[in-house]
């Protein structure tokens, strides 16, 4: 079997090609830069914006998995070149390549569309592969933490000095990225049971984590008891100001993204999951967060 893989030198697509690596599968994946040799993965260059290579990323490929998008960007239009149009122009690589198996990569931000930018953009591109004619799933993935991470670091960092600043009240859910990775994987076969389906999975904790029970379990990774007292959301749109004045392009912290961090229910909800028959998650998360403050130990990020 050949996937076809948008975004495989990110955080998720790095553990996507792992696992596909431990399965067996061979991967096309797309790239902006020069990659080295990788035994199972034939590198394409090109990006979202270069029709020839997405045509190429797309020949011979028994299913795409679209994983390649934009978190932050400096305007409204930044958020629709990268997950509308370019979601559409690998749809259309995938129709004109003759691949049938479509897996988007999406987030729950889509389920709320009118809290910012991002969340509107991951919904527009959702409706981009409904009506594509493919056979499609789409995935909207809850916060997701791991080795390579470089968003919920943040909060391992924090933990170091005891205090983990967390959004107003409310609960979230959570998923280890190799989880999301062999669910992707599996969703790369046709499945009926997954077809034209939306899946929001989580760590398999139902209801989700409290902001305070996550920050309390990052702190425990880290061999720390925290405090995590609830930012304001005027302080947090505040903060994202001055972290996009001072950082520019680099920041984690943005007024698009805090305006849905504030939101109080980022939970999957149990009417998307993925049927157990098909998925399951594998991580525990207290152990998974455990072992990814060690990972960030080990490179020395922390």
């Amino acid at each position: 079997m050949i996937v076809a893989v948008t975004g495989g030198t990110g955080f998720v697509g790095q553990a996507v090609l792992d696992a596909a690596g431990s399965a067996g599968l061979s991967i096309k994946a797309l790239t902006r830069r020069d990659q080295d040799e990788r035994e199972g993965v034939e590198w394409v260059r090109g990006d979202l914006s270069a029709n020839d290579a997405l045509l190429s990323l797309a020949r011979d490929a028994d299913a795409v998995v679209h994983i390649a998008g934009v978190v932050n960007a400096p305007d409204t239009q930044g958020f629709v070149d990268g997950n509308v149009t370019g979601t559409q122009a690998v749809v259309e690589a995938a129709r004109t390549a003759g691949v049938k198996r479509f897996v988007h990569v999406s987030s729950l931000a889509a389920r709320e569309p009118g809290l910012s930018d991002y969340g509107h953009s991951k919904r527009l591109s959702e409706e981009v592969v409904q009506t594509s004619g493919l056979d499609w799933t789409i995935v909207r993935p809850p916060a997701v933490y791991g080795p390579r991470d470089t968003d919920i670091f943040e909060l391992f960092k924090a933990a170091r000095w005891g205090v983990v600043p967390m959004p107003p009240p409310g609960r979230a859910s959570i998923i280890h990225v190799d989880d999301l990775a062999g669910l992707l994987l599996t969703l790369a076969k046709p499945i009926e049971a997954a077809s034209a389906r939306i899946f929001e999975p989580d760590d398999g904790l139902e209801g989700g984590w409290s902001h305070g029970e996550l920050a309390r379990a990052i702190g425990e990774a880290m061999g720390r008891r925290v405090w995590a007292p609830n930012v304001p959301r005027s302080i947090l749109l505040g903060a994202a100001r001055i972290d996009r004045a001072l950082r520019g392009a680099k920041a984690k912290l943005t007024p698009d993204r805090a305006s849905y961090m504030v939101h109080p229910d980022w939970v999957s909800e149990p009417g998307r999951a993925v049927p157990h028959g098909l998925w399951a998650a594998q991580v525990k998360t207290r152990q998974g967060l455990a072992d990814t403050a060690k990972w960030y130990r080990g490179q020395g990020w922390l």
